[in-house]
């Protein structure tokens, strides 16, 4: 991540300003690794945040880029992505939201580190099959280890999240409900449940001292797939975000059932040109990596 940010002034400056608030080379890490020091949350939100918004400047630097940029009516992230999306519309400056992001990652890790937990995808089952799959993991394992769905990502791809016992017994089950497959995935902990509970106050507390305002364009909320308009009601969705499921899939049916036009995802790898292509094979969206 960040090496074709080198290319656009606007777009490096965006690393050199990062590193004077997080305290660390944050271009250094993103270019150079290790991966698994760029994995950790801590270090992974801001470089997602910080990679994303270079590649807007990537795309205003292009010919006609300032005129897509002026023309784009809709924006959304998925988890941390709705910060990006955020900063892009106006809501808050570049520095607050990394300032936000850092203190999100680091409240998250802690959150994570209090208690074991994981998340694991669940492939080729649609949302209620998943729902039976965790149900049935739930009648095996005691409060603290129960599941959920916590990203409601496509048809056929759902990420299940909560204790480590509980998530076992997911995997364990997970051919017998005819899935696909079963990936356990690389973060810290059960995000976007109530294991990040521990984070919430912290974040509320950060969010209440940051500048916000209406953003420019609607920015759909990863919590109820809505756009809103008052600071106040988004820094509580944010608040809420951190244990609430992403419902990721109803955003891009609502923005598919709208008309979407031509879109573009910025920001490192394909996954969300990936998950909207599943949705509609005709849908136009151009990645910009950074």
């Amino acid at each position: 991540m960040g090496s074709e940010a080198q290319k656009v002034q606007a777009a490096a400056d965006l690393y050199e300003k990062a590193n004077e608030i997080l305290g660390f080379n944050l271009l250094d890490v993103c270019l150079n690794g290790p991966k698994e020091k760029l994995n950790s949350t801590v270090i992974s939100q801001p470089a997602i945040y910080v990679t994303s918004l270079a590649a807007v400047e990537l795309l205003r630097a292009r010919e006609g880029g300032q005129q897509i940029i002026d023309s784009i009516d809709v924006t959304c992230g998925l988890s941390l992505g709705e910060y990006t999306a955020l900063a892009f519309a106006g809501a808050f400056s570049f520095e607050d939201g990394l300032k936000l992001v850092k203190l999100r990652g680091e409240a998250m890790q802690e959150a994570a580190d209090s208690a074991k937990s994981a998340m694991v995808s669940i492939i080729g089952l649609d949302s209620e099959k998943v729902q039976l799959l965790c149900d049935a993991a739930n009648e095996e394992v005691d409060e603290e280890n129960k599941v959920q769905i916590a990203n409601f990502l496509c048809p056929g791809n759902y990420a299940v999240s909560g204790g480590l016992k509980g998530v076992e017994a997911v995997e364990a089950k997970a051919k017998s409900f005819k899935a696909r497959m079963a990936v356990r995935l690389a973060v810290a902990g059960a995000f976007h449940t109530r294991f990040m509970n521990p984070a919430v106050s912290r974040l509320e507390a950060a969010l209440a001292a940051t500048e916000f305002k209406t953003p420019r364009i609607p920015v759909i909320s990863n919590v109820d797939a809505q756009p809103h308009a008052d600071p106040d009601t988004i820094k509580n969705i944010l608040a809420r975000q951190v244990t609430s499921p992403v419902q990721w899939e109803t955003t891009v049916k609502t923005l598919l059932t709208k008309g979407l036009g031509k879109s573009f995802e910025l920001g490192p790898g394909k996954v969300i040109a990936g998950i909207v292509k599943r949705m509609d094979k005709t849908a136009s969206l151009e990645n910009i990596n950074a």
